[in-house]
């Protein structure tokens, strides 16, 4: 039979020898790469939303490379969970403060993502998110939940985002400060149905995850983009990493009743359970869309005002 063994081969970021395929975009363009060739290939839709992207060449803790990263063709499925605002507040560093939902209550996320084609080639990825207020205003905590839902602009703090991939690990931890590190990950997503599996160190059950796909609408390239960003430190500074998602479909189910999530033993499950999720009030799968993720930039980060969104209550169900 004939060997399925891939080859690799060893890059330099920052300092770290990295693997990668022999071959892929990474290794032929080192992010840097060919529209024209990548247009060619039959997975990827179109490459229109790129080429009003233009990339630039930065220094950063690995290594000059350039920004945007470009993800050519994704899946993803999120779910969106109330949970305690102290338990929230809890987790988050001091200079953040939650979204609030409601008196009480505020909004975390756990996201699955498969990559089929990007610039640092095929990987997966889970995450456990919190959403909290824009870090450069001291807006009404409500105020900023419409603006940022009219907008389709979130902003959020990330608790765990395990991959699968070594250079994904590398760049996310040492470039953007993201809390990575890899496992084997497991993520279909298709019309029918978002499936997920994530291991822990062990190899056994960290989170496992299915969902019927809801109804996925289409859209034109371009007519659905939605932006967020994230907040981490590095090397004890704040930043900011502004990431677009270009939708093509996807569909959303409120108040979903077909949803499995299993916690297991691990780093992603003790961050859910930590923040003590009340429950799931929005399940949204993407069958397909594409996303430019740029590199971090330097963000003041202030201590929010206390409002009467943020004053905890005690709600039916919430363990506070």
């Amino acid at each position: 039979m004939p060997s399925t063994e891939q080859h690799t081969v060893t890059v330099d970021l920052g300092g770290r020898s990295v693997d990668v395929p022999e071959g892929g975009l990474y290794d032929r363009y080192r992010m840097n790469p060919d529209l024209d060739e990548i247009a060619r290939d039959p997975r990827v839709s179109s490459v229109d939303f790129f080429r009003q992207l233009p990339k630039t060449k930065v220094d950063s803790p690995i290594g000059p490379t350039f920004t945007p990263n470009f993800y050519y063709r994704i899946s993803t499925a999120r779910l969106t969970m109330l949970a305690p605002y102290r338990a929230i507040r809890s987790r988050l560093p001091e200079e953040l403060t939650p979204l609030p939902f409601a008196p009480g209550l505020g909004i975390v996320s756990v996201m699955f993502f498969r990559y089929d084609i990007c610039d640092i080639d095929f990987y997966t990825e889970a995450a456990v998110g919190i959403a909290v207020q824009p870090a450069r205003h001291g807006r009404g905590g409500f105020v900023d939940l419409l603006t940022d839902l009219k907008n389709n602009h979130l902003h959020s703090y990330v608790l765990s985002l395990p991959v699968s991939s070594d250079i994904a690990q590398v760049r996310g931890h040492d470039g953007y400060g993201f809390p990575k590190w890899v496992t084997d990950l497991d993520v279909h997503i298709d019309n029918e149905r978002a499936t997920a599996h994530v291991a822990n160190s062990t190899g056994g059950t960290d989170v496992a995850f299915s969902a019927r796909t809801p109804r996925q609408e289409v859209h034109a390239s371009g007519d659905q983009v939605a932006s967020l960003s994230s907040y981490t430190t590095i090397n004890g500074v704040w930043h900011s990493t502004f990431s677009q998602t270009n939708i093509l479909s996807a569909g959303t189910e409120q108040l979903p009743r077909s949803i499995d999530l299993r916690l297991g033993s691990g780093r992603v499950s003790d961050d859910i359970r930590s923040l003590r999720p009340i429950r799931t009030i929005q399940l949204d799968v993407m069958t397909e869309g594409q996303n430019a993720l740029h590199m971090p930039v330097p963000t003041s980060v202030h201590r929010h005002r206390r409002n009467l969104f943020q004053q905890p209550i005690t709600c039916p169900g919430a363990r506070s």
